[in-house]
C-alpha cells in the first residue's frame, strides 16, 4: 500500500479513521477512549503543513483513499508517534507497521535517532503490538523531559485511567 503525505482536503478523512478506529475500545470496557473525539482539522492541519502526517491509501480503490494515519513530532530530538490509526475494515494487514517504518526512515533522513510514542500497556493492539514493532518500554528514569510532558498532557486529559507506558525504538 502506498504511504504519502497527507493532502488537504483527506483531513477530514483521517478524523473519520480515527472515530472508526476508536470504536474498538468499548468492546474492551475503555467507552471514554472510544467517544473521545479525533484531534480538530486545525490541528491535524498543522501537522500535514510540518510534514509530519502521512497516510497509507488504499491502492485498490480509484482515488487511493487514506486507509490509515500516522502523525509524528519532534520532540527532544527524536521524532515521536502522536497518533497511528488503521480504519478497522483495512485493519492486520501490515498497514500500522509500514507507517511506522515510513516515519522511522523519515527520523534517520533528518538526524533523529530513534521513534518515541506514548500507549496503553494493556491493550493489545497497543504497546504489546508496539513491542513486535521493534519498540521497548522506558523506564520512568529514562524519560525525557519532553516525554514528561506528554505524559502529564495525557494525565491531565484522564488517559491514566488506565496503564500507560512510553516506548522508544531506533529510527
Amino acid at each position: 500500500m502506498p504511504i504519502r503525505a497527507v493532502r488537504p482536503a483527506e483531513l477530514p478523512m483521517l478524523q473519520d479513521i480515527e472515530r472508526a478506529a476508536g470504536r474498538i475500545f468499548r468492546d474492551i470496557g475503555m467507552p471514554e477512549i472510544a467517544e473521545d473525539e479525533p484531534l480538530p482539522l486545525d490541528v491535524l492541519g498543522r501537522y500535514r503543513d510540518a510534514g509530519l502526517a502521512w497516510v497509507v491509501t488504499d491502492a485498490a480503490a480509484p482515488t487511493g483513499l487514506p486507509v490509515g494515519y500516522l502523525l509524528a513530532d519532534r520532540l527532544d530530538g527524536d521524532l515521536h508517534v502522536e497518533q497511528v490509526s488503521v480504519h478497522p475494515g483495512s485493519a492486520r494487514r501490515g498497514l500500522g507497521r509500514s507507517l511506522l517504518e515510513h516515519a522511522a526512515a523519515h527520523a534517520a533522513r533528518q538526524g533523529a535517532p530513534a521513534l518515541t510514542l506514548t500507549t496503553f500497556s494493556r491493550v493489545p493492539w497497543n504497546a504489546p503490538y508496539y513491542a513486535r514493532c521493534g519498540f521497548r518500554v522506558l523506564d520512568e528514569g529514562s524519560l525525557t523531559p519532553g516525554l514528561r510532558a506528554v505524559r502529564e498532557r495525557e494525565a491531565a486529559h484522564g488517559l491514566d485511567r488506565w496503564p500507560r507506558v512510553c516506548m522508544r525504538r531506533p529510527a
